[in-house]
């Protein structure tokens, strides 16, 4: 039986160090009466890692948004950096003190180089009506980057950089002494944007920064990553600090189970494929960085197919189902579906969930409900007439089905989180019930309870007869959930691997797959 630690407990769990680099004592926030962080008390040290963890909804980013200076924290909140007491209720103070953010999005400007990216919010060193001497600046960047081991052209802009090359400018502009040392870095979700193999450099990096005497708030949905570089780790659950506990001796299942409260059983069983009836029909569809794609996605199958960023796994999805211009034809029950009309494919069967919600899923500024029902209204409506009464029913059914949390159907979008977003949006298509459930990035940034919820109904679309094709970074997802998986490279597929196979076979065939990969191995025969 897991036992909830006092909110104090973590003070107390390294003896006789020096000051933390951060220290908080209960922290508390409210909401229109709603508390949503509840004396919440944690200390990290100079130097270290510590991650923390919890499902969406649970206070992860209240918490930093208060250290950000964000929000206001209750009355009763303490915070002190370097035991220096610190009013968090300013951006500028809060940096001023020597924290530091790098957020998911990075908060960079594609279109500016690394000289100018890396002088936003901090200046160009430069007085007032005096030229910016940028051979200095150029010099100055590259130090910066070489101290956490990357080597960039500081001139190009950095939206054609890789994306840990990204990631590492955001974190060169957060640990960059200006007019205060750096004493914490926070890095929300990191690495959410990254392929597999950036995601070890990335690690890297920040092993860099903690070597450098700078404390480390990891914040990640990924328990893989938790376990492989952070020294200790903090759980929230329902804004109430769980425990944190140090890394060495903490097993996966006994982690999520304090992060969700209860044990969660993971299951690789899939739906029975019907081998006779093949339902989506893939013949040399080609676009955007796709070549030649043929597959038969048959009755009941879950189709996996994965690859690094660039490999063409990213364009799959929304090649087949229409969103993207193509060549080649998509056939569904025998019928052909034309391209770059995504409302053709709605009314072929094929429904699509893609990875960006925020820019292409969510209709910001509607209700859960108007969010859920709006790929087919015509259910709802008479003679012109939308039965409210009718369409309420429905979208409570699919709330409660999927356990969407708030179950209030009236309810910003923008207030749900980010698994409880992409339930509604998974119940916007189940509901049609398609004969086709594209997937692209199903899970991407969502909590462990979330997660299984939605490889559950996944499993479940897949049990009624529906044809799914799951498009994923994460190898483990996709040997959970993939009768037979794809591996990109190049813009075509270059190996099937039939399931079941191990998270560990995927990931590897993704990396044997480049095409550097492919070269290394030609020049060696």
């Amino acid at each position: 039986m897991l036992v909830e630690s006092s909110s104090d407990e973590d003070a107390g769990l390294f003896k006789d160090q020096v000051t933390p680099a951060l220290q908080v004592h209960s922290a508390s926030k409210t909401f229109g009466g709603v508390r949503v962080l509840e004396d919440v008390s944690l200390a990290v040290l100079p130097g270290e890692i510590r991650a923390i963890v919890g499902e969406n909804g649970s206070g992860k980013s209240t918490l930093v948004k208060i250290l950000a200076g964000y929000y206001e924290p209750d009355a009763g909140t303490e915070v002190a950096v370097a035991g220096n007491p610190v009013t968090t209720t300013h951006a500028g103070e809060a940096k001023n003190a020597g924290l530091r953010f790098v957020h998911q999005d990075l908060a960079l400007v594609d279109s500016l180089n690394v000289v100018e990216n890396l002088g936003l919010g901090r200046g160009f060193g430069c007085g007032r009506g005096r030229p910016v001497n940028w051979a200095d600046r150029r010099r100055e960047a590259r130090q910066n980057l070489a101290e956490l081991g990357y080597d960039v052209d500081v001139t190009v802009p950095t939206g054609k950089l890789q994306a840990s090359e990204r990631t590492a400018v955001a974190v060169a502009r957060a640990v960059a002494e200006h007019h205060s040392r750096p004493q914490l870095l926070v890095l929300d979700e990191p690495t959410a944007n990254l392929p597999g193999p950036e995601v070890e450099r990335l690690f890297d990096l920040v092993r860099r920064v903690r070597d450098n005497g700078v404390a480390v708030l990891f914040i990640s949905h990924h328990l893989d990553e938790v376990f492989e570089l952070a020294d200790s780790v903090t759980v929230l659950r329902g804004g109430r600090l769980i425990t944190t506990r140090p890394i060495a001796g903490l097993d996966r299942s006994t982690l999520i189970e304090l992060i969700v409260g209860h044990p969660v059983q993971s299951s690789t069983q899939t739906a029975v494929v019907d081998e006779r009836s093949v339902v989506l029909e893939l013949k040399s569809i080609s676009g955007a960085t796709v070549h030649k794609l043929s597959a038969d996605v048959r009755k009941g199958e879950i189709l996996g197919i994965a690859g690094i960023t660039g490999s063409g796994r990213e364009a799959a999805a929304s090649l087949i189902f229409g969103g993207l211009p193509r060549t080649g034809d998509v056939v569904v029950d025998g019928h052909f579906v034309p391209s770059g009309r995504p409302d053709l494919s709605i009314g072929a069967g094929i429904a699509m969930v893609p990875a960006n919600r925020p820019r292409v899923a969510v209709v910001h500024g509607h209700t859960v409900a108007e969010n859920l029902t709006l790929a087919r209204l015509k259910d709802f409506s008479q003679k012109g007439w939308l039965r409210r009464r009718e369409e309420m029913r429905t979208v409570q059914g699919w709330l409660g089905e999927l356990d969407v949390r708030p179950r209030e159907p009236h309810a910003l979008m923008s207030r749900l989180s980010g698994g409880n977003a992409q339930k509604v949006i998974l119940a916007r298509w189940l509901r049609l019930e398609p004969r086709v459930l594209i997937l692209d990035e199903p899970t991407q940034g969502v909590d462990v309870g979330a997660k299984q919820d939605i490889h559950d109904r996944i499993r479940a679309a897949a049990s009624s007869g529906c044809s799914v094709v799951v498009c994923s970074t994460d190898s483990e997802e996709l040997a959970l959930l993939c009768t037979r998986i794809l591996v990109f490279s190049g813009g075509r597929v270059e190996s099937e691997l039939p399931g079941p196979v191990e998270a560990a076979a995927i990931t590897a065939a993704c990396l044997a797959a480049t095409p550097e990969a492919r070269k290394t191995e030609e020049a060696g025969a």
